[in-house]
């Protein structure tokens, strides 16, 4: 199973996120729930990296199966106010894919903590 922990400031704000584990919902590289939430993922990444000129710090294992990002502190509001957006619209996204696919990916949304 795929687990995505969110975590929040106080002001709810996004300040990490971390994907760990496996789908297995289907064999390697078929495997759709994997491809989608992958998909969200990285490309929330790169859209903050490419429209908010931000770079969240990443880590990853080579293998696959874990991602973790971390939003900078010291943005501005502006900048802020749009990284937040696009990382609420990822977790939409893999909300999405959750609900249909719910044995497969959760996520945990933990504000303040």
């Amino acid at each position: 199973m795929i687990t995505v922990e969110i975590s929040r400031n106080d002001m709810s704000d996004i300040v990490s996120f971390t994907m760990s584990g496996h789908a297995d919902s289907g064999p390697h590289g078929h495997d759709l729930v994997c491809a989608g939430a992958s998909a969200v993922s990285f490309g929330s990444v790169n859209a903050i990296a490419v429209l908010c000129q931000v770079e969240l710090e990443v880590m990853m294992e080579e293998e696959g199966g874990f991602l973790r990002c971390y939003v900078p502190n010291g943005l501005d509001n502006v900048t802020l106010e749009k990284v937040q957006l696009l990382l609420e619209g990822m977790i939409v996204s893999l909300q999405s894919i959750a609900e249909e696919y719910s044995r497969y990916i959760q996520i945990n949304d933990n504000i303040g903590r």
